[in-house]
């Protein structure tokens, strides 16, 4: 099972090239760096992961700078997105600055998506909560078509557009994965229907383990190999025994959070996550 890093990206954080150069150093697979454009000062939406919403979440770096900052001075690791709120993106302009990224990093690009949280913050995107994951699925099968054909059309509910041309395409064959955060059957219906990977966040392990089986109980009913969808445990607790609970699972990653904290702090994390490298 490869070990992966979720650094909440600030500007007051390790700098990322940095980060990222010291993460490829001590073996971990991949770095997964989080998205919000803005963070609404009403505050209306309630934190999920309760009470006061941490200071980083309205400092967090732009993924694709960030991750394009780590590709120029890495050259294995794994350029990933924990999560992309997609449903705040122009489709074609999501589908150019990823095909790129991928592109100059030589087929590095993973690619984690979700519809978000912040009702506000997809409102001042002009974005309705109520339907973000049909516009979300519509989404990931435009993006498909952007990237994989030469001339691409498509016509939807909330995706429009017609015979077009957009290159680069990806380097990876035939486009970076897309995985869904997410644990509800919704989600993992959607995953076996237009996702190549999950992010499961980990609270219970027990609980994700369950849905594992269901997951793969739900892609043998749609005629998919469960083996084709990937799983990434993300912002893993870095506990020997959580650890030891997946390692024997079909998870292929787990993800450990790296809070914003300045080099020599960070650092010695690192270091610390390393054994379990």
């Amino acid at each position: 099972m490869r070990i992966g890093l979720f650094p909440f990206c600030t500007e007051y954080s390790m700098p990322i090239d940095k980060l990222a150069v010291a993460a490829e150093e001590r073996g971990f697979d991949s770095i997964w760096v989080p998205e919000h454009t803005h963070i609404p000062a009403s505050r209306a939406t309630a934190y999920p992961g309760g009470g006061e919403l941490p200071k980083e979440y309205s400092h967090t770096l732009d993924p694709f700078v960030a991750l394009g900052m780590a590709a120029a001075v890495t050259k294995d690791l794994k350029l990933a997105t924990g999560i992309c709120i997609a449903v705040e993106h122009h489709t074609l302009t999501l589908a150019k600055t990823v095909a790129t990224l991928d592109h100059v990093s030589n087929g590095r690009v993973l690619l984690g998506l979700s519809g978000g949280w912040n009702r506000e913050e997809m409102e001042n995107h002009s974005v309705q909560y109520a339907t973000r994951f049909k516009k979300l699925e519509e989404q990931m099968r435009a993006l498909k078509e952007v990237w994989t054909q030469e001339s691409a059309s498509f016509q939807g509910e909330f995706e429009q557009f017609d015979n077009i041309w957009s290159w680069p395409k990806p380097a990876q064959d035939p486009h970076p994965p897309l995985f869904l955060g997410g644990s509800s059957d919704h989600t993992l219906r959607r995953i076996v229907r237009v996702a190549e990977g999950w992010l499961p966040i980990t609270t219970n392990p027990e609980a994700i383990i369950a849905k594992m089986a269901k997951l793969d109980d739900f892609a043998t009913e749609a005629g998919r190999d469960p083996a084709s969808i990937s799983i990434s445990i993300f912002a893993a607790p870095p506990k020997d025994e959580v650890v030891m609970k997946f390692r024997d699972t079909r998870a292929e990653r787990i993800i450990f959070q790296v809070p914003p904290q300045d080099e020599s702090e960070t650092l010695r994390r690192l270091d610390r996550y390393a054994a379990w490298v």
